[in-house]
């Protein structure tokens, strides 16, 4: 079974390298991973997309992913301005960079179409202040997705943070990283206790 992904955000946050670390983390799990973006307008603050997928197997699609199983949204102001949902699975997932809950981002019409607890936020812009002091979302927002399963294991998303931002830089991604993961958990927990 393949594993597709697909994250959206604006030029500057760090959306492409977001994809390539969740790429690297599943490779370090053993798994065959493949990360590439889709650019529009290449300028700081434009909207970019970008995917990977995940697979036991070697993976020959080169195309964008049309069908995600889970949307990563790294940016929240794109929620009314592009159709961000296109194509997500039945049963898929969204994760928000957001302090806000789901339910008050208008987007009720999503949340009532997918399971219970499969629309989540997390506060990542917040979070990457507080530990990056600057508002880069992309590791907080993988620490959040490994929360929600089965893609890939948080130590294996610390470690390819590691790779891609050593000393300093990389130990605040990760404690980054790592609160999200927290807080992304008991959010769902709670969700699906309601």
């Amino acid at each position: 079974m393949m594993f597709q992904a697909r994250f959206h955000g604006r030029g500057g946050q760090g959306v492409v390298t977001a994809a390539e670390m969740l790429s690297v983390a599943a490779f370090l799990e053993g798994k065959h991973a493949q990360a590439f973006p889709s650019f529009g307008s290449e300028r700081m603050g434009a909207p970019v997309v970008s995917f990977c997928r995940i697979s036991e197997r070697e993976i020959r699609l080169r195309e964008p992913v049309l069908d995600p199983d889970v949307l990563i949204i790294q940016d929240a102001t794109l929620l009314h301005s592009v159709d961000l949902f296109s194509g997500l699975k039945a049963d898929g997932r969204v994760l928000i960079n957001s302090p806000r809950e789901a339910s008050h981002l208008g987007i009720d019409e999503v949340i009532e179409k997918l399971p219970k607890g499969h629309v989540l936020t997390v506060p990542a812009s917040e979070l990457a202040l507080k530990h990056i002091r600057r508002p880069l979302p992309n590791a907080v927002m993988l620490g959040g997705l490994a929360a929600i399963g089965g893609v890939v294991k948080i130590d294996s998303v610390i470690a390819a943070i590691r790779q891609a931002f050593p000393g300093a830089i990389g130990d605040a991604n990760v404690a980054a990283a790592t609160e999200a993961f927290e807080v992304v958990s008991a959010e769902q927990k709670e969700a699906v206790a309601c």
